[in-house]
């Protein structure tokens, strides 16, 4: 099974920022939908953030705060998350899949996850 791997994640204030990276292990996710979920205890998996062949569409609770990018030369993508709150508190992951090229924000439609990293925004 393919697997992302994801890094970066930490504890930080609220107001903070932090960078989290997601290495796809092959060339051809370069051309895949690239996304970010967060799920927190007792909570769905929610979603986050999600880049495609050049767009990119963010939750209304993220946007403003929060940027995907994509360095293609290492196939590696970044969510950087800015003014962080305590409700960004989670598990994030990132997810890929081969069965679209559109931007989609459901989880179940992502094929490829990675191992998940802990954020966590202290008040």
């Amino acid at each position: 099974q393919v697997r992302l791997v994801e890094s970066g994640g930490g504890m930080v204030q609220a107001g903070g920022s932090l960078r989290l990276s997601c290495v796809a292990p092959e060339p051809t996710f370069s051309t895949y939908p690239m996304a970010w979920f967060r799920q927190a205890p007792g909570k769905e998996r929610q979603f986050v953030a999600v880049w495609s062949d050049g767009r990119v569409y963010y939750d209304d609770a993220v946007k403003g705060r929060f940027a995907i990018s994509k360095n293609g030369g290492n196939n590696t993508y970044y969510l950087q998350m800015g003014s962080l709150k305590p409700e960004d508190t989670a598990v994030y992951y990132c997810a890929s899949t081969s069965r679209t090229r559109g931007i989609t924000s459901t989880a179940s439609v992502y094929d490829y996850w990675g191992q998940g990293i802990q954020v966590t925004v202290s008040s």
